[in-house]
Protein backbone atom coordinates (compact mmCIF):
# COMPACT_ATOMS: atom_id res chain seq x y z
CA UNK A 1 0.00 0.00 0.00
CA UNK A 2 1.54 3.33 -1.03
CA UNK A 3 1.39 6.50 1.03
CA UNK A 4 -1.39 8.07 -1.06
CA UNK A 5 -3.57 5.00 -0.50
CA UNK A 6 -2.77 5.15 3.21
CA UNK A 7 -3.73 8.82 3.39
CA UNK A 8 -7.18 8.03 2.02
CA UNK A 9 -7.82 5.90 5.12
CA UNK A 10 -7.47 8.93 7.43
CA UNK A 11 -10.64 11.07 7.14
CA UNK A 12 -9.21 13.99 9.13
CA UNK A 13 -6.46 14.63 6.57
CA UNK A 14 -9.03 15.49 3.89
CA UNK A 15 -9.71 19.03 5.09
CA UNK A 16 -8.48 22.58 4.91
CA UNK A 17 -7.12 24.62 7.82
CA UNK A 18 -7.10 28.38 7.40
CA UNK A 19 -7.98 27.89 3.74
CA UNK A 20 -5.02 25.59 3.07
CA UNK A 21 -4.85 21.79 2.80
CA UNK A 22 -3.95 20.36 6.20
CA UNK A 23 -0.32 19.29 6.64
CA UNK A 24 -0.25 17.37 9.91
CA UNK A 25 3.28 17.20 11.37
CA UNK A 26 2.50 16.57 15.03
CA UNK A 27 2.19 12.79 15.26
CA UNK A 28 4.73 12.57 18.10
CA UNK A 29 2.12 14.34 20.24
CA UNK A 30 -0.78 12.26 18.92
CA UNK A 31 -1.32 10.41 15.66
CA UNK A 32 -4.39 10.57 13.47
CA UNK A 33 -6.79 7.62 13.31
CA UNK A 34 -7.59 5.45 10.28
CA UNK A 35 -11.16 4.61 9.39
CA UNK A 36 -10.65 1.02 10.58
CA UNK A 37 -10.05 2.22 14.15
CA UNK A 38 -12.92 4.69 14.07
CA UNK A 39 -15.28 2.00 12.78
CA UNK A 40 -14.12 -0.58 15.35
CA UNK A 41 -14.92 1.80 18.22
CA UNK A 42 -18.21 2.82 16.60
CA UNK A 43 -19.19 -0.83 16.14
CA UNK A 44 -18.54 -1.60 19.80
CA UNK A 45 -20.82 1.22 20.96
CA UNK A 46 -23.47 0.52 18.33
CA UNK A 47 -23.61 -3.28 18.48
CA UNK A 48 -22.21 -4.80 21.68
CA UNK A 49 -21.64 -2.10 24.28
CA UNK A 50 -21.49 -3.91 27.61
CA UNK A 51 -19.23 -4.38 30.59
CA UNK A 52 -16.72 -7.19 30.49
CA UNK A 53 -15.97 -10.28 32.58
CA UNK A 54 -19.00 -9.99 34.85
CA UNK A 55 -22.00 -10.95 32.74
CA UNK A 56 -22.96 -14.14 30.93
CA UNK A 57 -25.35 -12.47 28.49
CA UNK A 58 -24.50 -12.23 24.79
CA UNK A 59 -23.39 -8.60 24.69
CA UNK A 60 -21.19 -9.09 27.75
CA UNK A 61 -19.56 -12.13 26.17
CA UNK A 62 -18.90 -10.26 22.92
CA UNK A 63 -17.42 -7.29 24.78
CA UNK A 64 -15.19 -9.58 26.84
CA UNK A 65 -14.01 -11.37 23.72
CA UNK A 66 -13.20 -8.03 22.09
CA UNK A 67 -11.36 -6.71 25.14
CA UNK A 68 -9.34 -9.85 25.82
CA UNK A 69 -8.78 -10.34 22.10
CA UNK A 70 -7.11 -6.92 22.05
CA UNK A 71 -4.83 -8.04 24.89
CA UNK A 72 -3.68 -10.98 22.79
CA UNK A 73 -3.02 -8.63 19.85
CA UNK A 74 -0.84 -6.49 22.11
CA UNK A 75 1.01 -9.56 23.37
CA UNK A 76 1.88 -10.60 19.82
CA UNK A 77 2.66 -7.02 18.79
CA UNK A 78 5.48 -6.72 21.35
CA UNK A 79 6.24 -10.47 21.58
CA UNK A 80 5.47 -10.90 25.28
CA UNK A 81 5.42 -14.46 26.59
CA UNK A 82 1.89 -14.32 27.99
CA UNK A 83 -1.19 -12.12 28.14
CA UNK A 84 -0.65 -12.20 31.92
CA UNK A 85 2.18 -9.75 31.24
CA UNK A 86 -0.06 -7.22 29.42
CA UNK A 87 -1.75 -4.63 31.64
CA UNK A 88 -4.12 -2.10 30.07
CA UNK A 89 -3.60 1.41 31.47
CA UNK A 90 -4.66 4.94 30.55
CA UNK A 91 -1.33 5.46 28.80
CA UNK A 92 2.43 5.55 29.19
CA UNK A 93 2.21 7.98 32.11
CA UNK A 94 -0.05 5.67 34.12
CA UNK A 95 2.13 2.67 33.29
CA UNK A 96 5.33 4.31 34.54
CA UNK A 97 3.57 5.62 37.64
CA UNK A 98 2.32 2.10 38.37
CA UNK A 99 5.85 0.69 38.31
CA UNK A 100 7.24 3.55 40.39
CA UNK A 101 4.45 3.40 42.98
CA UNK A 102 4.27 -0.38 43.27
CA UNK A 103 7.64 -1.89 42.40
CA UNK A 104 9.63 1.21 43.36
CA UNK A 105 8.17 1.73 46.82
CA UNK A 106 8.48 -1.96 47.67
CA UNK A 107 12.05 -2.42 46.47
CA UNK A 108 13.86 0.87 47.14
CA UNK A 109 15.43 2.12 50.33
CA UNK A 110 17.95 4.71 51.43
CA UNK A 111 21.24 4.25 49.60
CA UNK A 112 19.67 2.71 46.52
CA UNK A 113 19.87 4.42 43.13
CA UNK A 114 17.42 5.13 40.32
CA UNK A 115 19.06 5.96 36.98
CA UNK A 116 17.33 7.92 34.20
CA UNK A 117 18.62 10.33 31.53
CA UNK A 118 18.49 14.08 30.85
CA UNK A 119 16.36 13.50 27.75
CA UNK A 120 13.42 11.89 29.55
CA UNK A 121 9.83 13.04 29.18
CA UNK A 122 8.39 14.45 32.40
CA UNK A 123 6.33 11.24 32.71
CA UNK A 124 9.60 9.36 33.17
CA UNK A 125 11.10 11.87 35.59
CA UNK A 126 8.46 12.98 38.09
CA UNK A 127 7.34 9.48 39.22
CA UNK A 128 10.97 8.64 40.03
CA UNK A 129 11.49 11.96 41.82
CA UNK A 130 8.49 11.16 44.00
CA UNK A 131 9.46 7.59 44.81
CA UNK A 132 13.03 8.73 45.57
CA UNK A 133 11.65 11.22 48.12
CA UNK A 134 9.40 8.55 49.64
CA UNK A 135 12.08 5.87 49.94
CA UNK A 136 15.30 7.82 50.43
CA UNK A 137 16.75 6.50 47.19
CA UNK A 138 19.04 8.67 45.05
CA UNK A 139 18.05 9.79 41.55
CA UNK A 140 20.96 9.81 39.07
CA UNK A 141 21.11 11.00 35.46
CA UNK A 142 22.91 9.51 32.49
CA UNK A 143 24.91 12.25 30.75
CA UNK A 144 24.38 12.96 27.05
CA UNK A 145 26.87 13.22 24.23
CA UNK A 146 27.14 16.40 22.16
CA UNK A 147 24.48 15.16 19.71
CA UNK A 148 22.15 14.09 22.52
CA UNK A 149 22.91 10.38 22.33
CA UNK A 150 23.81 8.12 25.26
CA UNK A 151 27.24 6.52 25.45
CA UNK A 152 27.41 2.97 26.79
CA UNK A 153 30.66 3.92 28.53
CA UNK A 154 28.68 6.52 30.49
CA UNK A 155 26.00 3.91 31.21
CA UNK A 156 28.62 1.56 32.65
CA UNK A 157 30.05 4.37 34.77
CA UNK A 158 26.68 5.63 36.05
CA UNK A 159 24.99 2.30 36.87
CA UNK A 160 26.50 0.71 39.97
CA UNK A 161 25.81 -2.16 42.33
CA UNK A 162 23.62 0.28 44.28
CA UNK A 163 21.38 0.88 41.26
CA UNK A 164 18.03 -0.86 41.61
CA UNK A 165 15.99 0.69 38.76
CA UNK A 166 17.00 2.06 35.35
CA UNK A 167 14.30 3.84 33.33
CA UNK A 168 15.11 5.21 29.87
CA UNK A 169 13.04 6.24 26.87
CA UNK A 170 13.49 4.11 23.76
CA UNK A 171 13.21 7.08 21.37
CA UNK A 172 13.47 10.74 22.34
CA UNK A 173 10.40 12.85 21.62
CA UNK A 174 12.69 15.89 21.16
CA UNK A 175 15.98 14.70 19.71
CA UNK A 176 14.74 11.70 17.77
CA UNK A 177 17.59 9.71 19.32
CA UNK A 178 17.09 5.93 19.35
CA UNK A 179 18.64 4.72 22.58
CA UNK A 180 20.44 1.35 22.91
CA UNK A 181 17.96 0.06 25.48
CA UNK A 182 18.85 -3.59 24.91
CA UNK A 183 22.48 -2.91 25.80
CA UNK A 184 21.46 -0.67 28.71
CA UNK A 185 19.21 -3.45 30.04
CA UNK A 186 22.13 -5.88 29.93
CA UNK A 187 24.30 -3.51 31.96
CA UNK A 188 21.44 -2.91 34.41
CA UNK A 189 20.94 -6.64 34.92
CA UNK A 190 24.68 -7.22 35.40
CA UNK A 191 24.43 -4.81 38.33
CA UNK A 192 21.27 -6.37 39.77
CA UNK A 193 18.90 -3.62 38.60
CA UNK A 194 15.65 -3.84 36.66
CA UNK A 195 15.10 -2.01 33.37
CA UNK A 196 12.04 0.09 32.48
CA UNK A 197 11.63 1.31 28.89
CA UNK A 198 9.41 4.25 27.92
CA UNK A 199 8.22 3.08 24.52
CA UNK A 200 5.78 5.91 23.79
CA UNK A 201 7.80 7.06 20.76
CA UNK A 202 9.04 3.66 19.61
CA UNK A 203 6.04 1.31 19.66
CA UNK A 204 4.22 3.29 16.91
CA UNK A 205 7.24 3.26 14.60
CA UNK A 206 9.52 0.27 15.27
CA UNK A 207 9.05 -3.47 15.56
CA UNK A 208 9.18 -4.17 19.30
CA UNK A 209 10.32 -7.45 20.83
CA UNK A 210 10.36 -7.18 24.62
CA UNK A 211 11.94 -10.60 24.99
CA UNK A 212 14.82 -9.62 22.74
CA UNK A 213 15.22 -6.28 24.53
CA UNK A 214 15.08 -8.22 27.82
CA UNK A 215 13.53 -5.21 29.56
CA UNK A 216 11.64 -5.82 32.78
CA UNK A 217 8.94 -3.25 32.02
CA UNK A 218 7.84 -1.55 28.79
CA UNK A 219 5.18 1.17 28.48
CA UNK A 220 3.41 2.75 25.51
CA UNK A 221 0.26 4.67 24.54
CA UNK A 222 -2.42 3.87 21.98
CA UNK A 223 -3.04 7.43 20.78
CA UNK A 224 0.45 7.79 19.29
CA UNK A 225 0.03 4.64 17.17
CA UNK A 226 -3.25 5.26 15.33
CA UNK A 227 -5.32 4.14 18.32
CA UNK A 228 -7.70 6.08 20.58
CA UNK A 229 -6.77 8.32 23.47
CA UNK A 230 -7.07 7.06 27.05
CA UNK A 231 -5.62 3.59 26.44
CA UNK A 232 -2.07 2.37 26.98
CA UNK A 233 -0.10 -0.70 27.96
CA UNK A 234 2.25 -1.73 30.71
CA UNK A 235 4.25 -4.85 29.89
CA UNK A 236 6.02 -6.44 32.82
CA UNK A 237 7.85 -9.69 33.29
CA UNK A 238 5.51 -12.04 35.09
CA UNK A 239 7.85 -12.55 38.04
CA UNK A 240 7.79 -8.83 38.79
CA UNK A 241 4.07 -8.30 38.27
CA UNK A 242 3.24 -11.24 40.53
CA UNK A 243 5.28 -9.71 43.36
CA UNK A 244 3.80 -6.21 42.95
CA UNK A 245 0.76 -4.85 44.77
CA UNK A 246 -2.03 -3.09 42.89
CA UNK A 247 -2.11 0.70 43.03
CA UNK A 248 -5.84 1.11 42.31
CA UNK A 249 -8.46 -0.76 44.31
CA UNK A 250 -12.12 -1.47 43.65
CA UNK A 251 -14.19 -3.58 41.33
CA UNK A 252 -12.79 -5.94 38.68
CA UNK A 253 -9.42 -6.44 40.41
CA UNK A 254 -10.67 -8.34 43.45
CA UNK A 255 -10.99 -12.03 44.15
CA UNK A 256 -12.68 -11.94 47.58
CA UNK A 257 -13.70 -8.98 49.73
CA UNK A 258 -14.30 -9.37 53.44
CA UNK A 259 -15.06 -6.74 56.05
CA UNK A 260 -11.41 -6.19 56.93
CA UNK A 261 -9.34 -8.07 54.38
CA UNK A 262 -9.49 -8.64 50.61
CA UNK A 263 -7.61 -10.68 48.05
CA UNK A 264 -6.77 -9.87 44.44
CA UNK A 265 -7.46 -11.52 41.12
CA UNK A 266 -4.63 -13.13 39.24
CA UNK A 267 -2.66 -11.36 36.51
CA UNK A 268 -3.35 -9.27 34.56
CA UNK A 269 -6.63 -8.21 36.14
CA UNK A 270 -5.31 -7.31 39.60
CA UNK A 271 -3.89 -4.12 38.04
CA UNK A 272 -7.11 -3.17 36.19
CA UNK A 273 -9.41 -1.88 38.91
CA UNK A 274 -12.83 -0.54 37.94
CA UNK A 275 -14.61 -0.76 34.62
CA UNK A 276 -11.78 -1.10 32.12
CA UNK A 277 -11.18 0.98 29.00
CA UNK A 278 -13.14 -1.41 26.80
CA UNK A 279 -13.68 0.73 23.71
CA UNK A 280 -10.10 1.97 23.94
CA UNK A 281 -8.69 -1.55 24.04
CA UNK A 282 -10.82 -2.61 21.07
CA UNK A 283 -9.68 0.50 19.18
CA UNK A 284 -6.05 -0.25 20.06
CA UNK A 285 -6.48 -3.78 18.76
CA UNK A 286 -7.79 -2.39 15.46
CA UNK A 287 -4.82 0.00 15.31
CA UNK A 288 -2.41 -2.90 15.78
CA UNK A 289 -4.13 -4.81 12.96
CA UNK A 290 -3.75 -1.73 10.75
CA UNK A 291 -0.07 -1.13 11.56
CA UNK A 292 0.82 -4.77 11.03
CA UNK A 293 -0.95 -4.77 7.67
CA UNK A 294 1.26 -1.83 6.62
CA UNK A 295 4.33 -3.38 8.28
CA UNK A 296 6.39 -1.77 11.03
CA UNK A 297 9.57 -2.23 8.99
CA UNK A 298 7.97 -0.31 6.13
CA UNK A 299 6.82 2.44 8.49
CA UNK A 300 10.29 2.79 10.00
CA UNK A 301 11.97 2.96 6.59
CA UNK A 302 9.43 5.53 5.33
CA UNK A 303 10.03 7.76 8.35
CA UNK A 304 13.81 7.55 8.01
CA UNK A 305 13.47 8.76 4.42
CA UNK A 306 11.24 11.63 5.51
CA UNK A 307 13.60 12.63 8.33
CA UNK A 308 16.58 12.63 5.98
CA UNK A 309 14.68 14.69 3.41
CA UNK A 310 13.45 17.14 6.06
CA UNK A 311 16.94 17.69 7.45
CA UNK A 312 18.27 18.21 3.93
CA UNK A 313 15.58 20.80 3.11
CA UNK A 314 15.62 22.59 6.47
CA UNK A 315 19.41 22.80 6.80
CA UNK A 316 19.52 25.10 3.75
CA UNK A 317 17.44 27.73 5.58
CA UNK A 318 19.65 30.47 7.04
CA UNK A 319 19.47 30.74 10.81
CA UNK A 320 18.13 27.21 11.28
CA UNK A 321 19.29 25.15 14.28
CA UNK A 322 18.41 21.44 14.22
CA UNK A 323 18.81 19.48 17.44
CA UNK A 324 19.88 15.86 17.75
CA UNK A 325 22.00 13.58 15.55
CA UNK A 326 23.02 15.00 12.17
CA UNK A 327 22.88 11.53 10.66
CA UNK A 328 19.21 10.91 9.82
CA UNK A 329 19.75 7.13 9.97
CA UNK A 330 20.40 7.52 13.71
CA UNK A 331 17.13 9.30 14.46
CA UNK A 332 13.43 8.61 14.37
CA UNK A 333 10.97 10.46 12.15
CA UNK A 334 11.01 13.88 13.76
CA UNK A 335 13.03 17.08 13.53
CA UNK A 336 13.23 19.56 16.40
CA UNK A 337 14.50 23.01 15.50
CA UNK A 338 14.67 26.75 16.12
CA UNK A 339 14.86 29.73 13.80
CA UNK A 340 17.19 32.52 14.93
CA UNK A 341 15.38 35.39 16.63
CA UNK A 342 11.92 33.83 16.14
CA UNK A 343 10.17 32.27 19.13
CA UNK A 344 8.97 28.68 18.47
CA UNK A 345 5.39 29.67 19.26
CA UNK A 346 5.59 32.38 16.60
CA UNK A 347 6.96 29.81 14.15
CA UNK A 348 4.06 27.47 14.92
CA UNK A 349 1.53 30.29 14.58
CA UNK A 350 2.74 31.36 11.15
CA UNK A 351 2.89 27.74 9.99
CA UNK A 352 -0.65 27.18 11.23
CA UNK A 353 -1.80 30.05 9.02
CA UNK A 354 -0.41 27.96 6.14
CA UNK A 355 -2.35 24.90 7.32
CA UNK A 356 0.77 23.25 8.78
CA UNK A 357 0.51 21.73 12.27
CA UNK A 358 3.76 21.49 14.27
CA UNK A 359 4.43 21.42 18.01
CA UNK A 360 6.12 24.27 19.91
CA UNK A 361 7.21 24.47 23.54
CA UNK A 362 9.34 22.43 25.92
CA UNK A 363 7.71 19.13 24.82
CA UNK A 364 7.41 17.96 28.45
CA UNK A 365 11.21 17.79 28.61
CA UNK A 366 12.33 20.84 30.58
CA UNK A 367 15.59 19.28 31.86
CA UNK A 368 16.52 18.52 28.26
CA UNK A 369 15.65 22.09 27.21
CA UNK A 370 18.04 23.33 29.90
CA UNK A 371 20.73 20.97 28.55
CA UNK A 372 20.10 22.31 25.03
CA UNK A 373 20.26 25.89 26.38
CA UNK A 374 16.87 26.56 24.81
CA UNK A 375 13.71 27.73 26.56
CA UNK A 376 11.57 26.08 23.88
CA UNK A 377 11.81 24.54 20.41
CA UNK A 378 9.57 23.74 17.46
CA UNK A 379 9.10 20.14 16.30
CA UNK A 380 7.89 18.54 13.10
CA UNK A 381 7.12 14.86 13.51
CA UNK A 382 6.25 12.42 10.73
CA UNK A 383 4.23 9.24 10.41
CA UNK A 384 3.15 6.73 7.80
CA UNK A 385 0.70 9.18 6.18
CA UNK A 386 3.22 12.00 5.59
CA UNK A 387 4.89 12.73 2.26
CA UNK A 388 7.84 14.63 0.85
CA UNK A 389 5.32 17.18 -0.38
CA UNK A 390 4.39 17.84 3.26
CA UNK A 391 8.03 18.59 3.99
CA UNK A 392 8.30 20.87 0.95
CA UNK A 393 5.35 22.85 2.33
CA UNK A 394 7.02 22.93 5.76
CA UNK A 395 10.25 24.28 4.27
CA UNK A 396 8.35 26.91 2.27
CA UNK A 397 6.41 27.86 5.40
CA UNK A 398 9.62 28.28 7.38
CA UNK A 399 11.10 30.53 4.71
CA UNK A 400 7.90 32.58 4.82
CA UNK A 401 8.12 32.73 8.62
CA UNK A 402 11.69 34.00 8.48
CA UNK A 403 10.80 36.61 5.85
CA UNK A 404 7.78 37.78 7.84
CA UNK A 405 9.73 38.38 11.03
CA UNK A 406 12.61 39.96 9.11
CA UNK A 407 10.13 42.49 7.74
CA UNK A 408 8.58 43.06 11.17
CA UNK A 409 11.90 43.76 12.85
Amino acid sequence: MNVQDIRQLFPILNQEVNGKPLVYLDSAATSQKPIQVIEAIDKYYREYNSNVHRGVHTLGTRATDGYEGAREKVRKFINAKSTEEIIFTRGTTTAINTVAASYGRANLQEGDEIVISYMEHHSNIIPWQQVAKQTGATLKYLPLQEDGSISLDDVKETITSNTKIVSVMHVSNVLGVMNPVKEIAKIAHENGAVMMVDGAQSAPHLKIDVQDLDCDFFAFSGHKMCGPTGIGVLYGKKKHLESMDPVEFGGEMIDFVGLYESTWKELPWKFEGGTPIIAGAIGLGAAIDFLEEIGLDNIEAHEHRLAAYAMERMSTIEGMTIYGPKDASKRAGLVTFNLDDVHPHDVATVLDAEGIAVRAGHHCAQPLMKWLKASATARASFYLYNTEEDIDKLAAGLVKTKEYFSDVF
